[in-house]
Parts: structure tokens; C-alpha cells; sequence
């Protein structure tokens, strides 16, 4: 068996060494545009910054070692220029010396990736300005700032790749501005998750142009100037593209082969095309999202290498399934962690799905243990069935290991409530006793008896303008006097019992603490009184951080902490 792959990356990569692991005679091939192999994508924007010091420490595997591990031809600077399905073939060039040549195949692996989005605006291809997919891009931006040394930037984009190059550029020197046209960054974050990013960037002097696109790019001697759309004009010494990725499937869509959202390749589930013997893997291809079996790209190297070993297992007569991707990620922002798995409230109501959620604070291990920091949990599950629907967390220590555990269950089809009886290891510089997915559990278990009832930071205003009930903020008269919301009256959770005559108790009770836990125990005595009460989901700190940002985007200012003070 012949088999020809195209494109040697995360996916094609994989599914060689997996071939030749099932089929020691198998004769494999590949076909790679770049000059290298097996690299880590995701590893690009560090190199840049100097994190990684050593180029060679981003390639995993070369051509030579490649071959003398797996007996594989890795084949660089090869551009497949054309599939012929009909005699199964494929037209190749050498980009070395511009020779052309036809290849056989008895099967065929698709792992072209994508391209970087450019938009169609006037000054495209402007020497100053880059974008950021590949290693060759990765060493012309990295030559460009040891030459030019440029003391700013202009990132157009608001995903990975793009905070992660603001990182790594802003902590070498560089003023970074990022413009993004929602008016948000990690759009796989809900907003409210979203704003603790924000004051992350904005506190480590990124700038922010958030719910702007850009409109003009145009070169000077000295800059490159960026026009916004608002007529906003920004200047810097430099602009990389970072708008996210599109499918790569001219090939595919020249062969005939069946297309699917932003001509993506349409696999069945074992990753075979619409024709036969051509399967395809990766960024270029549709897949199902497992939470809600709608059509989706996740362009992420974990579901990439997946894909690979499940092609390579039904390429040599296997029967392996992909049952989807989940979209779980994680991702470094300056000292903040930020993780995200399954789908965001967002994504869950525009499918209409009834959806509810719990927002809450936990430490990231005991708190009598030295070091621990607070991280910020929302979980997202579907009211009535309590289906576990996704999860997202912005935190410090430990943000990782509960984003997988979560995505674990979502994985396992559990409910929500489930999460209570999750047996997690514990010892106090790792974790607490009551670990924050056990907790997450427990808050769902008391909405699903009717113990807890919340009110969410949406119903704020109207909970503010209401007429005929009681709003209680149980903090200490200290952190009341630090800021609170207007009309909740301060009572300390520790003074409540003492206090009820000063409640009126025939009217519904909407208690708000610092991060929902002392609210919840307030709710529990009202409760236990016999009154109607309502905790509200997140506490004021949460509260406090989203109507900051909010204001600092609605107003659009660019930077940080000057503007609030």
C-alpha cells in the first residue's frame, strides 16, 4: 500500500508515524510547501519574544529524523499543485528547482491546514506589515525586530496567536495595540469571562481598540499607519495580521471533492472525503461539535493529531471514530490563565438551548496553605436536564487541571450535578478539600432542589429599578464602603440573625456578597425564616470587574488603569 500525504504538520504528521506503526511495509510519503516538518505552531509567538531561545527547539521532528525513525519520505519545499482522483494521482513541484511530477497513491491524506485571514483592504503586502502561521513567518518577523529593533506594534485580531504575540512583544519592550472588530478578545470566552482578559492586557500596558475594524494600512518612512473604520488613525513601527485562519482547500475544491461552512472539506466520520480512498484531517476540515452536533472548524492541535490517528487507523483497514471536537483550550495572558471548554452561554442560547449557569470563586488550593490565588469558574449546563454543556475559568494555579476535568465529564455525557461526586485528589498546595468542580457541583445540586435561586449580573438593572423588595449586600460595612452597588443596604452575614427586624419580610430578598459564598449563606437563614430570597451568581468582585470593562469599551477607551482612576 501507497500512501501520500499532504501537508506534514499536526494531522499528517501523526497519521505517518501511525501508519507505519500499523504497516511496516506500507510506502508513505509527504508532501510539505514549507521547509519544515512537525513543528510546534503553537510554540511560534514565544520564539519571537525570546521565551524559546533555540529555533530548533520548536521543531519536533526533521525530514532525516523522520526517516530514520519511521522510514517515512518527508518530502519539504513540495507543493502539491493538483489531485486526480480519477487515476489517483497528485501533481507535485519542487519549489527548489521548479520540477513537476506526478505521484501515485492507493490512499490519499489531506492535512493542508489554513491560511491566515487578510482582509480586503488597501496596503496588503506592505514590507512592515506580517502575519504569523508558519516557521518562515515566525523568522521573518524575528529578523525584522532584531534589524529594525521597532519600539511598537499593531496587532489586527483578538484570538490566540494574537494575545499571545502581545504577550511575548510587550514584555521585550514593545508597545502593543490590538484592534478587534467584536468587542472582545477569546471570543470562545462569554463577555462578562471575557473582561478579566481585558484588564489583564490592559494592566500590563497592552492597548485595547475593542469593536473597531481596520480600514487602510499605508507606509511612510518612518511607520506604518493603520486607519480604523471610525477614522480612528494609529501609528507603529509595525502590524501583524492576526485576524484568525481560513480553510486551505483550493486542492480539495479543484478536485471535486464535497465542500462544506467556508469551503472546508465535508469527512464523514472516519475522516474519508466525499471520494474514496482521499481522507482529510485538520484545520481544512468540517467537524461536529460534540456538545451541540452543529457544524463547526476548531483549528486546535489536539483534535488535529486525533484526527490524524483515526485516518491512519481506517487507512490500514481499521475502524476508528471521531465522535467531534469539544473546543477545550487554555492559554497564557501575562499572569492570568485562561481556559475554556464545550460551548459558552452565548453559543448555547443562539442554539436555543434553556440554559443556565453558576459563576463562582474558589481558591486554587487550601486556603490555610501559602500561595493560593482565587480563580473565576462559569459553568454552563441546560436547565431541567442539568446536561453538562461547557465550562469556562480565568484563574492563576490550577485553571488547567479543572478545565480538564470538566471537560472530561462533558466528554462522559454527565450531568452537572454530577460534578458533587467527582473523587479528585486533594492536599493543601494542590487543591482543597471541597474542590472547585466539586463545588461547581454542589451549587448546581442546590438550583436543581430549589435550595439556591440566583439572579445573574444581567438582571442587575432591573433588580436595581424594582419596586417591592429588598436588596442586602452582606459584606463587612469595610468592603461596603469600598464600592457597592447602589440600593443594597449593608447588613454583615454575621449580623443578619440579630438584624431581621430591620428586613421587611414580606418582601422577596436579592442578596449580593463579594463572591457568592457569605450571599448564599445569607440566603440560607432567610430561607430558613420562611422568605422568599435570591442570591446573586458571581459576587460583586465579578460584578465589579465586568461593568468596568463594559464601561471602558462603551466609552472606547485604549488603555488601562490611567483612564479608571
Amino acid at each position: 500500500m501507497k500512501v501520500v500525504i499532504v501537508g506534514g504538520v499536526a494531522g499528517g504528521a501523526t497519521a505517518a508515524a501511525r501508519i507505519r506503526r500499523l504497516d511496516e511495509e506500507a510506502e508513505i510519503v509527504v508532501f510539505e510547501r514549507t521547509g519544515y516538518i512537525s513543528y510546534a505552531n503553537c510554540g511560534l509567538p514565544y520564539y519571537i519574544g525570546g521565551t524559546i531561545e533555540d529555533a530548533e527547539e520548536l521543531t519536533l521532528q526533521t525530514p532525516e529524523s523522520f526517516w530514520k525513525r519511521f522510514r517515512v519520505q518527508m518530502k519539504v519545499h513540495h507543493e502539491v499543485t493538483a489531485i486526480h482522483p480519477e487515476r489517483k494521482t497528485v501533481s507535485v513541484k519542487n519549489l527548489e528547482n521548479a520540477e513537476e511530477f506526478e505521484e501515485s497513491y492507493d490512499k490519499l491524506l489531506l492535512s493542508p491546514g489554513a491560511k491566515p485571514v487578510l482582509p480586503k483592504i488597501s496596503g496588503i503586502g506592505n514590507e512592515k506589515l506580517f502575519t504569523l502561521r508558519t516557521v518562515e513567518d515566525t523568522f521573518k518577523i524575528k529578523k525584522y525586530i532584531e534589524e529594525k529593533k521597532p519600539k511598537s506594534v499593531i496587532l489586527a485580531g483578538g484570538g490566540f496567536i494574537s494575545l499571545e504575540l502581545a504577550e511575548n512583544l510587550r514584555e521585550s519592550g514593545m508597545v502593543v495595540t490590538i484592534v478587534q472588530r467584536p468587542k472582545q478578545l477569546m471570543n470562545p470566552f462569554d463577555p462578562d469571562m471575557a473582561s478579566f482578559i481585558h484588564n489583564e492586557m490592559r494592566q500590563h500596558g497592552v492597548k485595547l481598540y475593542l469593536g473597531h475594524t481596520v480600514e487602510k494600512v499605508e507606509e511612510n518612512e518612518q511607520s506604518i499607519n493603520v486607519l480604523l473604520k471610525d477614522g480612528t488613525a494609529l501609528q507603529a513601527d509595525m502590524v501583524v495580521m492576526a485576524l484568525g485562519a481560513t480553510p486551505d482547500t483550493k486542492l480539495a475544491k479543484a478536485a471535486g471533492l464535497e465542500l462544506g461552512i467556508k469551503e472546508s472539506i465535508l469527512v464523514d466520520e472516519r475522516m474519508e472525503t466525499s471520494v474514496a480512498d482521499i481522507y482529510a484531517v485538520g484545520d481544512a476540515v468540517q467537524v461536529k461539535h460534540s456538545v451541540t452536533g452543529a457544524d463547526v472548524l476548531i483549528s486546535l492541535a489536539g483534535p488535529a493529531n486525533r484526527q490524524g490517528r483515526i485516518a491512519a487507523d481506517n487507512i490500514c483497514g481499521g475502524k476508528s471514530i471521531y465522535h467531534g471536537s469539544q473546543g477545550s483550550s487554555v492559554i497564557k495572558i501575562f499572569r492570568l490563565t485562561g481556559a475554556t471548554t464545550g460551548i459558552n452561554e452565548r453559543t448555547a442560547k443562539k442554539a436555543g438551548i434553556n440554559v443556565d449557569k453558576v459563576i463562582l470563586s474558589p481558591m486554587s488550593h487550601a486556603g490555610y496553605y501559602p500561595g493560593g490565588k482565587m480563580m473565576t469558574m462559569k459553568v454552563i449546563f441546560e436547565k431541567e436536564s442539568y446536561r453538562l454543556l461547557g465550562a469556562q475559568i480565568i484563574g492563576y494555579d490550577g485553571v488547567d487541571k479543572r478545565i480538564d476535568v470538566l471537560a472530561t465529564a462533558i466528554h462522559m455525557k454527565m450531568k452537572a450535578t454530577d460534578l458533587k461526586g467527582l473523587d479528585l485528589a486533594y492536599a493543601p498546595p494542590y487543591s482543597s478539600a471541597k474542590d472547585p468542580v466539586n463545588m461547581a457541583g454542589y451549587m448546581i445540586d442546590n438550583i436543581s432542589k430549589g435550595i439556591l435561586k440566583q439572579f445573574h449580573i444581567e438582571d442587575i438593572e432591573k433588580v436595581v429599578q424594582k419596586e417591592n423588595i429588598v436588596r442586602l449586600d452582606v459584606r463587612t460595612p469595610e468592603e461596603y464602603a469600598h464600592g457597592h452597588i447602589d440600593g443594597f443596604r449593608n447588613i454583615p452575614v454575621d449580623e443578619l440573625r440579630e438584624r431581621l427586624n430591620e428586613i421587611d419580610t414580606d418582601k422577596p430578598i436579592y442578596v449580593i456578597c463579594q463572591s457568592g459564598l457569605r450571599s448564599y449563606i445569607a440566603s440560607r437563614i432567610l430561607s430558613g425564616k420562611g422568605l422568599e430570597c435570591y442570591n446573586f451568581a458571581g459576587g460583586f468582585r465579578f460584578y465589579d470587574a465586568v461593568i468596568r470593562e463594559q464601561s471602558l469599551i462603551e466609552t472606547s477607551l485604549p488603555c488601562g488603569m490611567d483612564q479608571r482612576k
